[in-house]
């Protein structure tokens, strides 16, 4: 194992890396699903 991964502090750096970049994974194809879907048809009756 490399030095500078025996650090407990890098495996943390690297755990909160990881956990963002999935974080923003997931963000990403939540906002492409909801671009993608149809929007509803406005209806101009005011209540």
């Amino acid at each position: 194992m490399p030095v500078w991964l025996q650090n407990e502090g890098a495996w943390i750096a690297i755990g909160v890396s990881v956990l963002f970049v999935v974080a923003g994974v997931v963000m990403h194809r939540v906002i492409k699903k909801v671009l993608q879907t149809p929007q509803p048809e406005k209806s101009n009756q005011h209540e």
